[in-house]
């Protein structure tokens, strides 16, 4: 913001021949020596809070000072003066503002950040992986995907700042329970197939499925999975509510049938439980497909 208000008093400003020059590369020299001029004498040991108030003052500077002092090429005249005079050849400026945000391309890793200006802006949990493009002002960050905007934020100039939309993280946090619920499911199915139908009544029924689900995972790493299985059976032959307490005295009953000491849940580390976690395997003709290809470019 405080750049286009001296960007405006350095091209407004100086003669018509010297942009005429700047233009052709002629006389370089000529506009950088403007340039200097409002560094010398307007940013030198210039004190201001933030952006809006440089931009004060430094509209009140192009309007006083700088305007009132001798014209180069005409130093009888002042820079205001001049100006008027070569005002009535100026084009006018067009009705549709030149867009002068900063736009870049940013990859999108696993999580829902983009980095930019050495901060992390939020965006839905949905688009990442992928290329999107920011565009910055002094005041915003928007970033979208393609001509969709996916979020607006408030710039930072802070550093390592997280600049978070509550409804990005909640739907992160959504998306993640229930990743965490279906990977919970098919476990349960792998180990106590009687548990699909459990669940399946327990959905008709309106049941909070989230919670049979932990409670029942609770139940197979106490009891293992053959008594699960064996449980579930004897509760939906019953025609118990589909619930985790039935299955829970069902397993108790053939604990103490057995006489076997109550099971003492043992916490163990998390690669030690999960070392024996199903694998689905992969077609292995993709390697061939893989190897085909690298062998024709070779």
């Amino acid at each position: 913001m405080a750049s286009s208000v001296i960007d405006q008093h350095i091209f407004f400003t100086t003669p018509y021949s010297c942009l005429w020059a700047r233009a052709h590369n002629n006389e370089k020299g000529r506009v950088e020596r403007a340039i200097r001029f409002v560094r010398e004498n307007f940013f030198a040991a210039r004190k201001f809070v933030d952006l809006d108030d440089l931009n004060a003052q430094a509209a009140l500077w192009c309007a006083g000072p700088a305007a009132d002092r001798p014209c180069r090429e005409e130093p009888a005249i002042t820079v205001r003066e001049a100006f008027a005079r070569e005002q009535p050849s100026l084009l006018a400026l067009p009705e549709n503002p030149y867009p002068c945000e900063l736009q870049l391309a940013v990859q999108v890793n696993k999580t829902p950040y983009v980095r930019f200006d050495l901060n992390d802006y939020t965006i839905p949990h949905t688009h990442v992986r992928r290329t999107l493009t920011v565009r910055a002002n002094p005041r915003q960050v928007r970033i979208l995907d393609g001509a969709d905007l996916l979020a607006t934020h408030e710039r930072s100039y802070d550093r390592g700042a997280q600049i978070e939309i509550a409804a990005h993280i909640d739907g992160l946090v959504e998306r993640k329970r229930e990743a965490r619920h279906h990977r919970g499911l098919d476990h349960l199915s792998r180990a106590a197939p009687a548990s699909q139908a459990l669940m399946l009544r327990a959905a008709e029924r309106g049941g909070n499925l989230g919670n049979i689900t932990s409670h029942l995972l609770r139940l197979l790493d106490r009891y293992g999975a053959a008594e699960l299985q064996a449980a579930i059976e004897e509760t939906l032959a019953s025609g118990a509510a589909p619930h985790p307490n039935p299955v829970r005295l069902a397993l108790e009953r053939r604990r103490a049938a057995r006489q076997a000491p109550p099971p003492v849940a043992v916490p163990l580390p998390e690669h030690v439980r999960k070392k024996d976690t199903l694998v689905t395997p992969h077609r292995l003709d993709i390697y061939d497909q893989i190897t085909g290809d690298s062998d024709e470019h070779a």
